[in-house]
């Protein structure tokens, strides 16, 4: 079985200090490390490859890139999906490139700003980054958008991806939270939210998943991190929190108690 198009299929961890950035999330949610120096692969506990730490160059940095996490949306046609991205208003960050023995990509934005990538797979292994409903210690849980234009957000996605809407959730003055699905509905693989007040830009967050809550927030407090949401407790009974990691690059955690 192959990830079918519109699948989350890998994270990446952009940031101008990859040693530093790795020996944080180690301690923080027990990733080891593989690849080479120029592209490490994060290992999740079980020892599955599930993102990436790309170390920013002085040029990126001058040229405007800064630390953050990034997703990678597998599409059929690499080509054909950044010519109708950026027909429906999005823009292109990195042209479309092949990356020998990996696949096709190109990093692009939705027509609010936030950025992600394109890839069409050439390796043919189905990518279990996002681990879908499962409970997978060091994968991601959930995908979350939050935009300026919910509804314009939501008739992008699913123009591009194939998503719909699958339920929401009333968050008060806070807005709606409007769980997104895959074409086909096998699973909620995340939800679209307004842009909160202290958000700057548009952006995708990501929910990696940790045994316990608490001692991450612990953890992540003795390393240098900062957390910008405590915990709070989500349906299912789990518990989620968001927070920066040292370098300046947002993420999120997802866990028990």
């Amino acid at each position: 079985m192959t990830n079918q198009h519109g699948d989350f299929i890998w994270y990446e961890l952009m940031t101008p200090d990859a040693a530093a950035s790795m020996q944080f999330y180690s301690a923080v949610v027990g990733w080891t490390y593989g690849g080479t120096d120029e592209y490490r692969e994060i290992m999740a506990a079980g020892g599955e490859p599930v993102g990436g730490v790309l170390q920013l160059s002085t040029e990126m940095l001058s040229g405007g890139a800064h630390p953050g996490w990034y997703g990678y949306l597998a599409v059929d046609d690499v080509d054909a999906s950044v010519a109708s991205i950026v027909a429906t208003g999005g823009q292109v960050f990195m042209p479309a490139r092949d990356m020998e023995g990996v696949g096709r990509m190109a990093m692009v934005t939705d027509p609010q700003g936030a950025p992600f990538y394109v890839m069409k797979d050439s390796t043919g292994v189905k990518s279990d980054a996002f681990a879908e409903m499962e409970s997978k210690v060091g994968h991601c849980a959930w995908n979350e958008l939050a935009t300026s234009d919910p509804e314009a957000a939501k008739a992008f996605y699913g123009t591009q991806f194939g998503w719909s809407k699958d339920g929401e959730l009333d968050m008060g003055p806070m807005g709606t939270y409007e769980f997104l699905k895959v074409s086909g509905g096998r699973f909620a693989l995340g939800a679209v939210m307004p842009l909160m007040p202290e958000m700057p830009v548009p952006m995708w967050t990501f929910y990696f998943r940790v045994p316990n809550v608490d001692t991450a927030v612990e953890t992540i407090r003795a390393h240098g991190g900062r957390i910008l949401q405590e915990p709070m407790e989500i349906p299912g009974g789990d518990f989620s929190m968001n927070a920066m990691d040292p370098q300046g690059a947002a993420f999120a955690l997802v866990g028990g108690r």
